[in-house]
């Protein structure tokens, strides 16, 4: 497969040759499902907690007799209908964690790369330079490309001037190869990659 490379100011100046064992593969539906699930379920803390009414402090004391005062019969303060009262089935911390195959990973991220690449959701530019790190030159290689939607940038290494430059621009999610997911691949609508994050892609998963 080749796909067409352009400068940053969307000028075709040539064509990539992309690996067919990374950016051929068959779509995966179902795989590609699963480990996003295990992805975002791994990403929750857990953390939330609140108190049952075994818990809450005080009540112990029946706040008025069984019979005769005109109330519906309480047994404590500190029932759920009770304003600072227990709460019903409280959430308490738990382990979200599911686990997926490394196997299974590998795949799925290369069935969701592929199929972004046969859809033409994947554009290459030779490379990622900005005369100052402002905001506004990111945005200008983003407007000349006409990429209104949800867009992933994905760079060969760390890149503070990029990362300083992209991190306020709203529909933008700038990654490096080593640590772009596969849901940053599958929640936005178009790819924009250099030729040396292609190139490194290609290197980690390739087969």
């Amino acid at each position: 497969m080749q796909v067409k490379l352009f400068n940053t100011s969307a000028k075709e100046i040539g064509a990539l040759e992309l690996n067919d064992s990374v950016f051929g593969c068959e779509y995966n539906e179902a795989l590609i499902h699963q480990v996003v699930v295990a992805q975002l379920a791994n990403a929750r803390q857990g953390t939330k907690s609140t108190l049952t009414r075994s818990e809450v402090r005080g009540g112990g004391k029946k706040p008025w007799r069984q019979k005769g005062t005109g109330h519906a019969r309480q047994g404590s303060i500190r029932a759920p209908q009770w304003v600072k009262g227990g709460v019903v089935f409280a959430p308490k911390p738990r382990d979200f964690s599911k686990k997926v195959n490394k196997r299974a990973k590998f795949q799925a991220f290369k069935s969701a790369i592929s199929y972004k690449a046969q859809n033409g959701e994947i554009i290459v530019v030779d490379k990622m330079t900005l005369p100052e790190i402002k905001t506004k030159h990111v945005q200008k290689i983003l407007d000349n490309f006409k990429l209104n939607k949800k867009v992933l940038l994905v760079m060969p290494e760390y890149d503070e001037a990029i990362l300083r430059a992209g991190r306020n621009i709203e529909n933008l999610t700038i990654s490096t190869v080593e640590l772009v997911s596969l849901y940053e691949v599958v929640s936005n609508a178009t790819i924009l990659m250099t030729s040396e994050a292609i190139k490194n892609l290609e290197e980690a998963f390739a087969e």
